[in-house]
């Protein structure tokens, strides 16, 4: 395992990206280490050039899952493919990141969206980059791309006009006399303020708030957020929380034609609630820092100052996070339990890619318990702990066997410069797969492997094809190697 600075940048890249190459530590290695958050933070002055690179040698492989090839914005496995492609070699590797973080946080799935629709249109609403489409049409994800760091009260906005947001949470129903109570009750559980802090009366006003927040499709057009004014309630709502920063609690009646700031009054109160800013800093704790111990409970509220301070601003927050001292403790390191879609891309960064396609982890992330796109209900997947059932853990096993045989030969070519004994060969493989320190009886275990059955070391391409795949398998197998 690498020691002092490289340490504690493969640290960082395990936590705010998706593992690192050697050439990823080595560059952030060269850079004061606030430089190196600085530089992912900033992302917006690197190129956003990843996606052509697809197809290209030298890159994980992709599948074209439909006849008329690869199509990211119109078949579903397709643009998970891109994803993945994209945190495994994106040099803004924390635009992915948080568009991960927002992906569970503003739950969608993709079945319910093509069950109303078509699997084309759910797809473009999920997925649609603007330059690959006619309509320049933003997919959800490429929403939270647009907006990975940046206002949150701005991206509470978008997503409560998302076209698929408003087909996941009924909001294309939710019109006067009827009002659709899904996504007011989200707003208030799960996008800001958290349980316990409003009551059923409020979800009800909150439905009337945005009723009229609709959608259309224009021209038989692509289907698009539409506010229709003759279907707000232009009647009072009254909440258990203030509205304003007067302290009133009410929204007072208005003409249709302006109802539809009835719900920018309603996301401005939820967004300003002192019980969003730390629960929002509680889940980047939890994602950045450790989700395993008691939380550092100063260090969550001092986020959570920053964000009503910097007008609810998400880089600041983050920064914050990854540049407090608490960040490079020990105690922190390999704190947090890695989500399904982490694990792979981590395991193709450390591992090698060479002659692999990225559809052959779909199967295996379902397995695992993590399928993009599909979140499980609106309440995101079971995090920590959870991603860790017994089907899901073998699943992982099984794709570490998968990914190593597939790379046995490449491990094999990358070990002859230091496969001299087997020792050797087992630093070499702990060093570039970076799990945490193994006890010394797991240690021992993993050299056993590499001695077995064979009574002269010679370092052989033989002896480095069959041991240092057979490690990497057992390495990224380990229940070590789930930590980051």
């Amino acid at each position: 395992m690498a020691r002092g600075r490289e340490q504690h940048i493969e640290h960082l890249l395990r936590r705010a990206a998706f593992g690192a190459t050697e050439e990823d530590v080595a560059r952030y290695a060269n850079m004061p280490y606030v430089a190196a958050v600085e530089r992912l933070l900033t992302y917006d002055n690197i190129p956003d050039e990843v996606d052509g690179k697809i197809g290209q040698p030298g890159y994980v492989g992709v599948t074209a899952r439909a006849a008329n090839g690869f199509q990211p914005q119109a078949n579903i496995d397709d643009a998970r493919q891109r994803w993945l492609f994209r945190m495994v070699h994106s040099q803004r590797p924390l635009q992915e990141k948080m568009a991960l973080f927002w992906h569970n946080h503003f739950a969608t799935a993709y079945s319910k969206i093509s069950g109303t629709f078509n699997g084309t249109e759910a797809t473009r609403m999920l997925a649609s980059k603007p330059s690959d489409d006619p309509d320049r049409v933003v997919g959800q994800y490429e929403l939270f791309r647009q907006n990975a760091l940046g206002n949150f009260r701005e991206l509470m906005i978008a997503v409560a006009k998302d076209p698929a947001m408003l087909v996941w949470l009924d909001g294309r129903l939710n019109v006067r006399g009827r009002p659709q109570e899904n996504f007011a009750r989200e707003l208030m559980e799960l996008f800001t303020m958290g349980v316990g802090t409003f009551q059923e009366t409020d979800v009800y006003a909150g439905a009337r708030v945005f009723t009229g927040w609709n959608l259309a499709r224009p021209n038989n057009g692509y289907y698009a957020f539409s506010y229709v004014a003759a279907q707000h309630d232009t009647d009072a709502k009254e909440f258990s929380f203030p509205i304003y920063p007067n302290g009133s609690r009410v929204i007072g009646g208005r003409a249709a034609a302006q109802g539809m700031q009835d719900g920018l009054d309603l996301i401005d109160a939820v967004v300003r609630h002192p019980a969003t800013g730390p629960r929002l800093a509680r889940k980047l704790y939890d994602f950045f820092m450790n989700e395993t111990d008691t939380p550092d409970q100063a260090l969550i509220q001092d986020v959570a100052r920053i964000y009503y301070e910097s007008g609810y601003e998400i880089k600041p927050m983050v920064r914050r996070l990854l540049t407090s001292s608490q960040f490079h403790e020990d105690r922190n390191f390999y704190k947090r339990y890695s989500w399904p879609v982490e694990f792979v891309a981590r395991s193709l960064k450390e591992v090698g890619w060479s002659g692999f396609s990225l559809a052959n982890t779909l199967t295996p992330l379902l397995n695992m318990g993590q399928q993009l796109f599909e979140p499980p209900d609106v309440a995101g997947w079971e995090l920590g702990r959870g991603w860790f059932s017994t089907g899901g853990m073998l699943a992982r096993m099984n794709f570490a066997a998968q990914l190593a045989s597939n790379q046995k030969f490449n491990l094999r070519d990358l070990a002859r410069p230091v496969g001299k004994s087997p020792e050797s060969l087992l630093s070499f493989v702990l060093d570039r797969l970076t799990p945490n320190d193994y006890a010394p009886s797991a240690y021992n275990a993993l050299l056993d492997y590499a001695r077995a059955g064979i009574s002269n070391w010679t370092g052989s391409d033989d002896q480095l094809a069959t041991k240092t795949s057979g490690l990497v398998h057992l390495v990224v197998g380990s229940g070590d190697y789930q930590l980051v």
